[in-house]
């Protein structure tokens, strides 16, 4: 059950008791859902390089990446990034333009564009690290990914609102990759047909979830806020566009 398997400190928490089990692969926890499978591997990346990974992916030539308080920066979409540009998009509501609260970027093969909330992205090529992590995938999961969303919270005030990754360009039922790296935050999960059925996760440093299945459409999932917490989270989520 899975209340049997997960302790506060291992971070997942069900408001129902779902089966699990060891993957085939033998690392983490299988956990079957209704209409949907989750996997969840803590630690799957090593501390060392899971380190490397926020050094690597946000230098720049400005700001100290571990010093800055990047609530403050107003022109992210215009530093010199070294190796991920980092960019904060805007969605219109009621004529207005607002900044989302997150710092994203788009990843992938030529021609393999996403458009979600109405912003439509335009892949940039892969770099090593990012070809190094969809390698590491690949060691557990037998989807071919060909792109991958990158999402920064500065700190516990940005966040991302209950959604699913349904978008057309994914397929029926696609199979989603989830890398996290920096500060825990809390991943909830909630069914489209009884949002008192939830699942929490708390994915910290080099810790990875797939979802798989039909869960798209039949549940929802969030990163809420956690005014607490300081420090950011890099989120990456590897996907097959269609």
């Amino acid at each position: 059950m899975i209340e049997d398997l997960f302790s506060t400190e291992q971070g997942c928490f069900g408001s129902k008791q779902y089966p699990s089990s060891t993957p085939k692969f033998g690392r983490g926890f299988e956990i079957s859902v209704p209409h949907g499978k989750l996997i969840y591997i803590p630690q799957f990346i090593e501390k060392k390089i899971a380190d490397r990974t926020l050094a690597v992916l946000f230098a720049n030539e400005q700001h100290d990446w571990e010093k800055t308080n990047w609530h403050e920066i107003q022109n992210i979409n215009d530093l010199n990034w070294k190796n991920i540009q980092w960019h904060q998009d805007t969605v219109k509501f009621y004529g207005k333009e607002h900044d989302l609260p997150r710092i994203s970027a788009w990843y992938g093969d030529t021609g393999k564009a996403y458009k979600y909330s109405g912003i439509l992205l335009h892949p940039k090529p892969w770099n090593p690290a990012l070809l190094w992590m969809k390698d590491q995938l690949a060691n557990v999961c037998d989807t071919p990914f060909n792109s991958v969303l990158l999402n920064w919270y500065r700190s516990g005030q940005d966040h991302i609102s209950w959604h699913t990754d349904a978008e057309p360009e994914l397929g029926n039922n696609p199979t989603i990759a989830s890398l996290n790296f920096g500060e825990t935050r809390r991943f909830l999960l909630r069914r489209n047909d009884d949002h008192k059925d939830k699942i929490e996760i708390a994915l910290g440093h080099g810790d990875l979830l797939i979802m798989q299945g039909e869960l798209q459409h039949y549940w929802q999932h969030s990163v809420p806020k956690q005014s607490k917490i300081i420090n950011g989270r890099l989120n990456m989520t590897f996907r097959s566009i269609l």
